[in-house]
């Protein structure tokens, strides 16, 4: 097993509709005003929404940043991909489909750090890194359900 190496699959299920949840997960502009971790999406080409870099810090004492590139934006099939760049390479994706009145959203991640000290430290953090990413998550769910059921206006999401 390759302690650099991770993969994150969770579901979240949430009281809107599909195409409002993909509307709001396809403006990571907003992502700062519901999900905590996010800390700064800063845009990076010449009014180009395909690609920005994201600031996020979770529990753990460090900052990454992020460059998102989109890969793949498919509203019917209800996928958002991009490609990660910077102190994280690899892929993310989610997938946004109808479920009842509400929707259901899988998020799949293939990821490796490239920050030096996150290397470094992989085997002995390995389940301290991978718990400090399930917490980010599932804030984020409950912030993205607030912040839908808020009117898409900013939210605070109590842990």
């Amino acid at each position: 097993m390759d302690p650099n190496h991770y993969r994150f699959r969770g579901v979240w299920r949430l009281a809107a509709p599909a195409p409002d949840v993909y509307a709001a997960l396809e403006d990571v502009r907003s992502y700062p005003l519901w999900w905590p971790e996010i800390l700064e999406v800063r845009q990076t080409g010449e009014e180009s929404e395909e690609s920005g870099d994201v600031v996020v810090r979770a529990l753990l004492p460090y900052r990454l940043v992020i460059r998102l590139e989109a890969r793949r934006h498919d509203p019917a099939a209800g996928v958002l991909e991009a490609v990660m760049r910077g102190d994280l390479t690899g892929w993310s994706r989610f997938t946004v489909t109808s479920d009842g009145p509400g929707s259901r959203v899988v998020f799949e991640e293939d990821t490796r750090p490239d920050k030096p000290l996150l290397r470094r430290l992989a085997l002995p953090l390995h389940p301290l890194f991978r718990a400090n990413h399930a917490v980010m998550m599932r804030r984020g769910r409950r912030g993205l359900a607030a912040y839908l059921g808020n009117g898409g206006r900013r939210v605070a999401v109590d842990e």
